[in-house]
């Protein structure tokens, strides 16, 4: 216990130590080409998401991650949100650096002058060596007009990241999650009009998302998705969006065929083969 209080005191004072480093903005220039299959999505009624961006083809909660998922063609790039402890906001998922960088301790303990100067692609493959962790003021700004977002909040300042919202005028090309039922009423009294989404099972638990938090999503495995839950949504507004735990061609079938009006997946060039496979098969049985 002794070691890892000194071990904690080390990190927060090398954390808190000043820094010379001047932070230039990073928007890497990458450039856009979509696939001939990506047209596939935009004549399907199912929005595709993508976890931590085509996170199978790039690093993850890169922008690398998300130019595969763009030319895709896919609707939403879902990131994760994480607050340094000098108030900047990244794109990370865990709270940990050392499993996606070069770098090691929590986030919420590195200042931003420590996290602009880390790899995070080396560890995915040498041809992303050099990506950065993304500001999420930047990736939004870049994103704009490519995509929609997905924001996992796990920490932040809510203030902030509402402000940008507003600011960038995204409100009807983002929704929201939040680790906590804190802070969801934080933000759901803070910005009503945003819209967020809630993890529902059943016919109740989507009833008192929507009574306790206005929900405007429910996410669920898409074995749960019933008529009961289809029609209970429709008639109180919420989108049903279903979540690949599999990421097969199996379950995306099924994803396919179900009443879902999101998935939330990590294989986007997987789920347009199958994709396209259906829509071929359509079109045997319609000669």
């Amino acid at each position: 216990m002794r070691n890892l209080f000194l071990l904690l005191l080390v990190i927060g004072a090398y954390a808190c130590s000043p820094s010379e480093v001047t932070y230039e903005e990073y928007v890497p220039d990458y450039s856009i080409q979509k696939q001939a299959l990506a047209s596939l999505l935009e004549e399907h009624p199912i929005e595709v998401v993508v976890h931590r961006g085509a996170n199978h083809l790039a690093p993850e909660n890169t922008f690398a991650a998300a130019v595969k998922a763009i030319e895709l063609g896919v609707d939403y790039v879902e990131i994760d949100v994480h607050r340094s402890l000098d108030g900047v906001h990244y794109i990370m998922h865990d709270l940990g650096l050392g499993r996606t960088t070069d770098g090691w301790g929590p986030i919420l303990l590195r200042k931003s002058a420590y996290i602009d100067q880390l790899d995070a692609g080396s560890w995915f493959g040498e041809a992303y060596a050099g990506e950065k962790v993304p500001r999420l003021e930047e990736y939004l700004r870049w994103i704009k007009g490519k995509a929609k977002v997905y924001l996992d909040v796990k920490t932040a300042d809510l203030e902030e990241v509402v402000r940008l919202i507003h600011e960038l005028e995204m409100e009807q090309d983002t929704f929201f999650w939040f680790w906590s039922d804190n802070m969801l009423e934080e933000f759901r009294a803070m910005a009503p009009e945003l819209r967020i989404k809630i993890n529902a099972h059943s016919v109740e638990e989507i009833i008192e998302a929507k009574e306790e938090y206005g929900a405007n999503i429910i996410e669920c495995d898409v074995a749960e998705i019933s008529p009961e839950m289809v029609h209970i949504c429709d008639s109180l507004g919420i989108q049903i969006m279903a979540y690949a735990t599999t990421n097969t061609k199996e379950e995306f079938r099924a994803v396919i065929q179900s009443h879902a009006d999101l998935v939330n997946l990590d294989k986007p060039s997987l789920y347009l083969e199958v994709l396209q496979n259906v829509r071929d098969s359509l079109k045997v049985l319609q000669q």
